[in-house]
């Protein structure tokens, strides 16, 4: 019997310390060291969890949005072999690529990661706006923009929670795309799609790790 209730002390320990225990390669400050979460404030991880909801609403639209706006039989999704020969008409028509979200580390701080999923969000909205005025206006486009607005409203609210001191946020630079003919805007507008699904799945996963330590905050 004494046998069994120490087999489920060690258990118990071993289940508590791993719950609590910090991102692997990020160590942070005192505060996350003694509770395993990256920010003390739950309004945080409140704005975290919508902004996962956001954009899972986001490239969830992606295949609708597309249908609704390009009418070209070449231009499909989730096709890697199409996509690597329209590179050089991405070039030529000026898009930028998607910053890199890097994975949470001592050298690769939260700020970072909330600041350069900011500015990738941001290219992305100009990106779908400078597209969608070479092409006919549909809702779908128009809902995205929104919902792209709204999550930049909420990923600037995390940042300023986290943020050591306050830091003035680039003006965004104007995009003007060079298309010549409806077909290269519909390329346009494709490749801009193709792009926001592929960074839109950087921005769930860095949200995911984000959030999920809240879990350790909520159970305290």
């Amino acid at each position: 019997m004494n046998m069994l209730i120490a087999v489920l002390a060690i258990h118990c320990y071993m289940a508590t310390s791993a719950f609590s225990a910090p991102l692997e390669g990020y160590s942070g400050d005192s505060f996350m060291a003694e509770t395993g979460v990256l920010v003390e404030d739950p309004q945080f991880y409140d704005i975290g969890r919508k902004s996962r909801a956001l954009i899972d609403k986001v490239i969830l639209a992606v295949p609708e949005t597309h249908k609704s706006c390009i009418h070209a039989e070449t231009l499909t999704l989730n096709s890697p072999d199409e996509h690597i020969k329209l590179q050089f008409m991405a070039t030529k028509i000026g898009i930028p690529s998607a910053p890199t979200i890097k994975a949470l580390s001592n050298d690769y701080p939260l700020e970072n990661v909330l600041r350069h999923m900011l500015q990738g969000l941001q290219q992305q909205k100009d990106l779908l706006l400078a597209a969608s005025q070479h092409l006919a206006a549909t809702d779908r486009v128009t809902e995205m923009q929104r919902d792209l607005r709204d999550l930049l409203i909420m990923i600037r609210k995390m940042l300023k929670i986290v943020q050591t001191e306050s830091k003035q946020e680039p003006t965004p630079a104007h995009l003007e795309l060079k298309v010549s003919g409806q077909y290269e805007a519909q390329v346009a507008m494709h490749l801009t799609l193709v792009q926001l699904q592929a960074f839109g799945q950087d921005v769930i996963r860095s949200l995911r790790n984000i959030v999920q330590p809240s879990l350790a905050l909520d159970a305290m």
